[in-house]
């Protein structure tokens, strides 16, 4: 099988470092040529399913605006200009939690839009999980801590409870390693 070829790229709109969107000019193997084809540039971000040495996994309840009501969430955060993902996934669950992790285990890199980009999740899972620093989050949302056993945990993923896409991805993925 062949990639399709970008044959020319338009900016129409940019919001610093949020959001880019493209019209592309794109050629598929066939030889067709198809014109304002949107592509998205959000930045790439992690998710951390931490899970501590007595093996109970951090999550938070929170709320976020483009979910209804409350939701079950990991450890997540964007990646800093120049930043590789591990480092970002260490960084932000010491930020948000205070903990460090013995163990890190790359669950995976994931398009977000297979077809319009929307940015690129990075998916973690840290092992032996330790309180050592205090918390330091800058997130927008209100949200809480929660230590969770692995029954209630599958149980919060049967149920929908993790409601955004990688969320649930990255709870599951975690899972089946464990």
């Amino acid at each position: 099988m062949q990639a399709w070829k970008t044959l020319s790229k338009k900016t129409v709109l940019e919001n610093g470092k949020w959001a880019t969107v493209e019209y592309r000019t794109l050629e598929l193997p066939n030889g067709k040529v198809i014109d304002d084809w949107t592509w998205i540039i959000l930045p790439e971000y992690i998710n951390v399913v931490a899970v501590t040495e007595v093996g109970r996994f951090i999550c938070f309840q929170q709320v976020k605006y483009a979910v209804e009501g409350v939701s079950l969430a990991p450890v997540g955060g964007y990646l800093e200009p120049g930043e590789d993902a591990l480092t970002a996934a260490q960084r932000e669950l010491r930020e948000e939690t205070g903990y460090t992790a013995a163990e890190w285990v790359n669950l995976g890199n994931y398009a977000v839009d297979g077809n319009r980009g929307a940015g690129v999740a990075h998916l973690f899972l840290a092992k032996g999980a330790v309180k050592t620093h205090d918390i330091h989050a800058d997130d927008l949302e209100e949200q809480e801590m929660v230590l969770l056993d692995r029954p209630e945990v599958e149980a919060a993923l049967r149920a929908g409870a993790f409601k955004v896409l990688a969320w649930s991805a990255n709870v599951a993925l975690a899972l089946l390693y464990l």
